[in-house]
């Protein structure tokens, strides 16, 4: 399932890797540029197995973990003065995103609370990056 929601790679971000989001993924989420998680907000936030439904008895998957993130991202850019102005181009743009997902560890169903920080700031090359990170990482 990983595969068809997103790209792992290796990233010059502070040596951490990150896990692309594929282009058409992000389009759908209302993004105009690439976006990347890091991979412990992927592993917290998405990451999803057979094996979790199983011993929870719900039916999640990664691809609606994924689109989940990348909605409340969205909302909260719209949000921003800044975000409505320019749909989240500016460079150095950084907002913090309240999510809710039901942690992988253990039996429980209820959703917890998690904070994630989303940063619009510049690849290697000068282009635009959206990039989502667990709020402890930042």
């Amino acid at each position: 399932m990983r595969d068809a929601t997103a790209r792992a790679h290796s990233a010059a971000d502070g040596g951490g890797r990150l896990i692309a989001v594929d282009d058409e993924t992000a389009r759908q989420a209302g993004f105009r540029l690439p976006v990347a998680l890091t991979a412990a907000a992927f592993t917290d936030c998405v990451a999803w197995s057979t094996a979790n439904n199983e011993r929870k008895g719900t039916c999640l998957d990664e691809a609606g973990r994924l689109r989940d993130v990348l909605a409340m991202v969205r909302f909260v850019f719209s949000r921003t003065r800044r975000g409505a102005r320019d749909n989240g181009h500016a460079g150095g743009q950084r907002c913090v995103v309240q999510l809710y997902r039901v942690p992988r560890a253990g039996i429980d169903r209820v959703a917890r609370r998690t904070l994630l920080t989303a940063q619009i700031g510049r690849a290697g090359e000068g282009e635009p990056v959206l990039t989502i990170t667990l709020q402890s990482e930042s």
